[in-house]
């Protein structure tokens, strides 16, 4: 091996990356600073919500100072905001849900008061939630999520005593990817399949039915992992935690391994 390939352990791989915009571009960034050619190819975009009408009366509430606090699940969350031109007012503090979450707020404009400082998910945030509102209860929360998200977030926050009101921002939809891509993933011409939601999972398992033994597919987390192998989709590679770079990481290790 070369002192260039033994710095660079992806050298070589072609790596899926299933989403575009600002985080795929951030993720094809960094595998390429370690040797790898990535080949983005988006599977899900983001549609407005079926009630608009609910999500402006949320929105409002929200700008009147109404919620105690909002809670903030995705970066998609955070792009409907700023969409909306909507207006945090000092008064309602904010959670976000991860890190990768948080960076998307702070760039909008916006704030987060609460980031899970262990484990970057909604259970995450339910666990350190009593400690960071002091066990104030109840508090007055609303709660932006995809059409398709877990009610965990939301359950935990009422069962804890909370008036929890839960309001759908966005849509998730499949995107098909181009037929290049499909071929170069059931020839092998890709090395890894990078997960990063349910959702995404849902999309690989339905445009790559048949992906060859020597293709990695790597999820960002236990939680995604745990939902692509509810549905029959193999997983080789699983991060330690919810993020793009632990994501990257586990594949490094995995391929220098």
């Amino acid at each position: 091996m070369t002192d260039n390939a033994a710095a660079k352990p992806l050298a070589g791989w072609r790596v899926l990356v299933p989403r575009g915009g600002p985080w795929g571009e951030a993720v094809a960034t960094d595998l390429r600073a370690r040797g790898a050619s990535p080949v983005i190819a988006a599977m899900i975009n983001f549609a407005p919500t079926d009630d608009a009408a609910a999500l402006e009366t949320a929105l409002t509430a929200l700008a009147d100072g109404r919620f105690d606090w909002l809670t903030v699940t995705s970066a998609t969350t955070v792009d409907v905001l700023t969409a909306h031109s909507a207006v945090i007012p000092a008064s309602t503090r904010v959670a976000a849900v991860g890190e990768t979450t948080a960076a998307a707020l702070l760039a909008a404009g916006y704030r987060a008061d609460l980031i899970p400082a262990e484990e970057n998910s909604a259970r995450g945030l339910l666990t350190e939630w009593e400690a960071a509102t002091h066990g104030v209860v109840p508090l007055r929360v609303l709660t932006l999520r995809s059409e398709i998200a877990k009610p965990l977030l939301t359950e935990g926050l009422k069962r804890i005593g909370h008036a929890v009101s839960s309001v759908v921002a966005y849509r998730t939809v499949g995107v098909d990817v181009a037929e290049r891509v499909v071929n170069d993933v059931t020839t092998g011409r890709i090395n890894a399949i990078l997960v990063t939601s349910g959702s995404i999972a849902a999309e690989v398992r339905r445009q790559f039915p048949a992906i060859p033994e020597s293709t990695l597919v790597a999820a960002i987390g236990p939680r995604t992992e745990k939902d692509a192998r509810a549905i029959g989709l193999r997983v080789d590679v699983v991060a330690d935690e919810r993020s793009a770079a632990a994501l990257i990481d586990a594949l490094e290790h995995a391929a220098a391994h």
